[in-house]
């Protein structure tokens, strides 16, 4: 199935035009014509089967003709990770954790981070490739770069979790993550949180956890994260 996204598609639209992006690729690409089906979502949880009504390069047209809602997880998980030095590899940490399971990216500036800015824009497209591609139904959330110092003041509420590498008493995260939770979990920089920062989130209920026995680069600790979280919630 191929699938498309339109946030301003819903429950109460009958009639759909593709953009002229869309359109050509939808016709000269994938050679749809009139009565053909495509599929849509809203990236909200709802799946729209649509027929074409008119297959032109420049405005493809569709009617919807059915409409399915999905609940969302029964969990809900925040992955709070620091910008790595190399933007192509928090590009890879986002495409993946979309296709695993993750519902809220918040990319934070800590003491040790060597990259202070990100690409906001690219990193939506990145997040809605993966949903597409992975033929999920809801558009993971991203927020915008945050300070450690900031985010730290905010509201927490469910399992907090904060995965560093210090030599210190931690408990693993495989063992600590319960299923159908709110969960955030903080992944530090290349240079790792420093010592405030560890103490700072301890103090507000963060649990320091451990990834394994290897140390890992910050993408795959953010990976290996959200898949203990998606394991966890399977069996559950």
């Amino acid at each position: 199935m191929q699938l498309f996204y339109s946030p301003e598609i819903n429950t109460q639209t009958e009639f759909f035009s593709f953009d002229k992006e869309e359109s050509k690729h939808i016709v000269k690409v994938l050679r749809k014509r009139e009565s053909d089906l495509v599929h849509i979502t809203n990236g909200k949880g709802d799946l729209f089967t649509c027929e074409i009504t008119s297959a032109l390069e420049k405005k493809c047209e569709v009617r919807i003709i059915s409409q399915e809602h999905f609940q969302s997880n029964d969990y809900y998980l925040h992955m709070v990770v620091a910008p790595t030095k190399m933007n192509d590899r928090y590009e890879w940490f986002l495409e993946k954790a979309t296709e695993i399971g993750v519902h809220e990216v918040t990319p934070i500036i800590c003491e040790h981070s060597e990259r202070k800015e990100i690409k906001t824009e690219r990193f939506e497209k990145i997040l809605l490739s993966a949903m597409k591609q992975s033929l999920q139904y809801y558009l993971p959330k991203l927020n915008p770069a945050i300070s450690f110092s900031e985010f730290i003041k905010k509201q927490h509420e469910g399992q907090l979790f904060i995965a560093h590498c210090e030599e210190s008493d931690k408990k693993e995260l495989v063992d600590e993550v319960r299923s159908k939770q709110k969960i955030t979990i903080l992944i530090g920089p290349e240079g790792d949180f420093s010592d405030k920062e560890i103490k700072t989130a301890v103090s507000v209920g963060f649990i320091p956890v451990a990834l394994g026995n290897n140390r890992l680069r910050t993408e795959t600790a953010a990976i290996y994260a959200t898949t203990v979280v998606a394991l966890e919630n399977l069996r559950a």
